[in-house]
């Protein structure tokens, strides 16, 4: 079985890289032979062109015109072969072959097929053939081509050079290159590897390197990641700390009435209905808490349908429901005809949750104003305010977070601490946002902002809701 090649990025970097270098200067230096061999063998022809053109010229017809011709030629007749074929009938010498010319003719060369005029000669080399014809005289030129062999020789030797110390060196550049890439990621790895294995792998941070800048950003994004995750674990932390708490003390009430009434209801009857009443009311506190408790675990989980709502509509409906169910009196001051994009129950939810929360913390005789505003920045603001016992400045920062009680009320005034939670969560599915704020002279003003929407929007989500 084929050992597996590694996959690593480093890996595959190098492979994908070298094969690509390999091909490209192997290509390269194909072309650079090419193109030399090319330009050489051009040069070559332009040169015997000139040399059979001077030739033709001379008209070498007889002893005397061959010997004048090799006296005032300055050919290299050690690399250039002539030979002279005369035709004419009154010719009294047919044949003039210079230097070493007439040992090629007795061997045919060979032609290099694909190359016009080139030739092959044992022994001899590559000669480059080119013929003349001027009245009835042919002259033929052999053309040695040892020097441009051995340039184009020399190029291949350079090229080949060049090729092997480029195979070289760049794998060491390329194992260097992928190192510097692929550090800080194995970096990464070993530091997740041992986040994993921690009990709280929230508390943890990654390692972030300088370079390179998607590195940085992933370690950046991770650590952000794992502050959140601390954080959750955190809340998860003082949310089942609190929720035992808050159930502790209505099993406990419970437990003791009913012991109560187990050691003591047959001798004193009397306190039967108080303890039954006692736990009837812990009970329903606990159901209430249980009951919030899901309906936060599920809005943690839920999905809102929007769609455009008339506000002031939607606004008078929720507070006519609940007039007569609280001792204060509910008044509203709402906008006509204002418009948003919201969804029906969870308004419903937060506004009762609102009102709801400030009637337990304002005197009986007191007035809740609920109002409606459209905003500015085209948003809409719902607000309740009460006249009730207000919160201090370092009770705002909290007064949103699950369980949060104020120390002087808990116990004495009911409630589970989640209401506020809810509405919070509820704004956060409608991209609105909750805020605090004292109501002059005294008391809590809770607003909602729902945030202002694009007329494309609101024209589709009025559309939709005609539909």
């Amino acid at each position: 079985m084929f050992k597996q090649r590694k996959q690593s990025s480093a890996a595959i970097m190098l492979r994908s890289m070298m094969t690509m270098i390999v091909v490209i200067t192997l290509a390269l230096s194909l072309l650079i032979v090419i193109a030399v061999g090319h330009q050489l063998i051009k040069e070559v022809g332009t040169t015997t062109e000139h040399i059979t053109r001077s030739l033709s010229k001379t008209d070498i017809d007889g002893d005397d015109d061959w010997e004048n011709w090799r006296r005032n030629s300055t050919l290299d007749t050690s690399a250039t072969y002539v030979y002279v074929h005369n035709e004419r009938k009154n010719a009294q010498i047919k044949h003039y072959y210079s230097p070493k010319a007439d040992k090629i003719l007795k061997v045919e060369p060979v032609k290099v097929p694909f190359i016009a005029n080139l030739y092959y000669r044992h022994n001899i080399g590559f000669l480059y053939h080119r013929m003349a014809h001027a009245r009835g005289i042919y002259y033929t030129l052999w053309q040695s081509m040892t020097p441009q062999i051995d340039v184009l020789l020399r190029v291949i030797q350079i090229t080949a050079i060049l090729l092997i110390l480029t195979l070289l060196i760049s794998p060491l550049y390329i194992q260097r290159l992928t190192k510097r890439l692929t550090d800080p990621l194995s970096d990464l790895s070993r530091t997740t590897k041992t986040i994993t294995k921690e009990k709280e792998p929230g508390s943890m941070r990654l390692p972030v390197p300088k370079q390179p800048t998607e590195v940085t950003e992933l370690a950046s994004n991770f650590n952000d990641l794992l502050a959140m995750l601390d954080e959750r674990q955190e809340q998860q932390k003082l949310f089942v700390m609190n929720a035992a708490h808050e159930l502790r003390t209505p099993i406990a009430t419970i437990r003791s009435h009913s012991q109560l009434i187990e050691r003591h209801g047959d001798d004193h009857p009397e306190i039967i209905a108080k303890s039954v009443r006692y736990i009837t009311e812990e009970s329903r506190q606990m159901q209430q808490l249980i009951e919030e408790l899901l309906t936060l675990s599920r809005a943690d989980r839920l999905v809102l349908d929007v769609n455009d709502l008339n506000l002031s509509t939607e606004v008078a409906g929720i507070v006519q429901k609940m007039q007569g169910t609280f001792k204060q009196t509910i008044t509203t001051d709402i906008d006509a005809d204002v418009h948003g994009v919201a969804n029906s129950n969870a308004l419903e939810q937060i506004l009762s949750n609102l009102v709801t929360n400030a009637a337990k913390y304002s005197p009986a005789s007191s007035t809740i104003a609920v109002t409606l505003r459209q905003a500015a920045d085209g948003g809409q603001i719902i607000s309740v305010k009460d006249q009730g016992r207000g919160i201090s400045d370092a009770e705002k920062a909290h007064v949103f977070e699950r369980f949060f009680r104020s120390a002087d009320v808990r116990g004495s005034v009911p409630g589970t601490g989640l209401g506020l939670a809810i509405a919070t969560q509820l704004a956060t599915l409608l991209n609105a946002n909750l805020q605090v704020a004292d109501n002059q002279p005294r008391g809590t003003i809770f607003s909602l902002h729902l945030p202002a929407v694009q007329k494309q929007q609101a024209t589709e989500a009025e559309q939709s809701t005609a539909e």
